[in-house]
């Protein structure tokens, strides 16, 4: 409603960077040139934010998270504090023509404390990333991932509790949380590959 970004007095904000409305900037956070931040997010303590990030409405950020240039989070994700996106799968320090890989991190999406994101990767809407994980390939949405390297273990509500299967379909399996009443629907393959791990 029309209320300014707070930006703590001990945080740089670099020039050309916009930030939404009610959008919270806390101690020693770094915002490089050309990030953009959305409205009403949290930006913890010592958070660094690379050039031309894309931040999208309601996202908190932790303590000490790093997101570096080419990783885009949509709305309403939550990062763990500690949580690190890469955006170089073979660094040196002495190599001048890296390339950059871009990383997407899906609405509603949550990754847990400690967790290590891999770059050319997408984490998929409402997703759930475990404490502690290494991220080395795609999230499918409502997905649950645990580990190093993560794997999929099972799936998750909007709400973030664990769902069950309720019926098979065609090409979607339907998935019922016990917590709120929503249903979810996963792919079908996406789905299969759960239950022969169980």
């Amino acid at each position: 409603m029309g209320r300014n970004p707070f930006v703590h007095p001990t945080a740089i904000v670099e020039p050309d960077v916009k930030i939404g409305a009610g959008t919270k900037v806390w101690h020693h956070a770094h915002v490089r040139e050309g990030a953009r931040i959305g409205r009403n997010c949290v930006l913890g303590k010592c958070v660094y934010v690379d050039k031309n990030v894309r931040i999208g409405n309601g996202v908190k950020l932790q303590n000490r998270v790093s997101v570096y240039e080419g990783v885009t989070i949509e709305d309403d994700v939550f990062v763990g504090p500690h949580t690190t996106f890469t955006n170089d799968l073979y660094p040196r320090s002495f190599n001048k023509k890296w390339e950059r890989m871009s990383t997407l991190v899906k609405k509603g999406a949550s990754i847990g404390a400690n967790s290590t994101i891999l770059c050319g990767i997408t984490i998929g809407k409402y997703a759930m990333v475990g404490a502690g994980s290494v991220v080395t390939k795609d999230v499918p949405d409502y997905a649950l991932v645990l580990g190093n390297p993560a794997r999929l273990v099972g799936f998750v509500c909007v709400c973030g509790k664990r769902v069950e299967f309720e019926r098979e379909g065609r090409k979607y399996v339907t998935l019922r949380c016990n917590s709120c009443g929503r249903k979810i629907k996963v792919k079908k393959e996406v789905w299969l590959e759960v239950e022969k791990k169980s």
